[in-house]
């Protein structure tokens, strides 16, 4: 399952939509904490719909209540109140509801990566069984997303799956930019996503021709690399009722190897990302 990250931009037309200029607000949130850094007193949190507010989404908050902070723990279910003053939020309240799952986040966004930084080089095992590793992709312009082949939702990754297919098949229709070019699509459901399933599905998305193997690799690492990796673009994960709740990222790595630019969601334009790419490769 993939909750949308909202954007400081789209959350600033969210706020004055609901009439909170010159007001004070006060919301219900329920959801789940998945990352929280102590020293700038800030959650992030996959939170369930907020009536009259806002659907479910991954948001991140400043939090104005320390007890309640020391006391929460990333995995946690969580209860708080989301107040909103004059455009600016924040949350208070904040407790435990359960704390079964504490410890099963995969990540937290206090690692996230900037534009020019190393991306861990960990080893990946690709559709073929092959070990790789993102080095080995050095002198190309690498885009790199986060998926599961189980995930039911067609809108989220069988959707960015298919956005990637699209980008493919621009790509390869230039030699030029496509020698320069590779394509990662990164499981978030190692034991599951083996190479065999790996490559049954990179085949579905490739109409059923394996040469798209050589410019896209479906990879798949153990977990404790697949946290590193994970930790290293912000991007948060866990299971839960036999499906991976996720936020959603795609990542284009510059030839060097180091983060050019990143698009949260999957409603980024295809415009955008085959120029971002293209300008990287050359």
């Amino acid at each position: 399952m993939y909750r949308k990250r909202i954007t400081a931009l789209s959350l600033a037309g969210l706020l004055v939509a609901v009439g909170c200029r010159n007001s004070t607000r006060h919301y219900p949130l329920q959801g789940r904490l998945l990352a929280k850094d102590q020293e700038t007193a800030r959650v992030t949190v996959a939170g369930d719909d907020v009536p009259g507010f806002m659907p479910a989404m991954t948001m991140s908050y400043a939090v104005q209540d320390s007890r309640g902070l020391q006391q929460v723990q990333p995995g946690d279910r969580i209860a708080a109140n989301v107040v909103v003053v004059n455009n600016r939020y924040w949350l208070e309240h904040l407790a435990v509801t359960d704390r079964s799952q504490r410890g099963t986040v995969g990540a937290t966004e206090a690692h996230a990566l900037v534009p020019g930084e190393q991306v861990p080089d960990v080893p990946l095992s690709n559709q073929d069984g092959r070990i790789v590793h993102l080095s080995d992709f050095r002198g190309k312009a690498v885009l790199l997303t986060f998926i599961y082949t189980r995930c039911p939702f067609p809108t989220f990754c069988p959707l960015i799956t298919s956005q990637f297919a699209q980008i493919h098949r621009a790509l390869a229709r230039d030699s030029a930019i496509y020698s320069k070019t590779e394509l990662v699509s990164v499981s978030l459901d190692p034991a599951y996503d083996t190479p065999p399933v790996l490559r049954q599905y990179g085949l579905d998305y490739l109409q059923g021709d394996a040469a798209g193997f050589a410019q896209w690799d479906f990879v798949s690492t153990s977990p404790a690399d697949l946290q590193k990796l994970a930790a290293a673009f912000g991007l948060v994960y866990y299971k839960e009722n036999n499906q991976i709740t996720h936020s959603l990222d795609t990542i284009l790595l510059s030839p060097d190897g180091t983060v050019k630019q990143t698009w949260p969601g999957n409603d980024w334009k295809f415009s955008e990302v085959i120029a971002a790419i293209k300008n990287a490769a050359s």
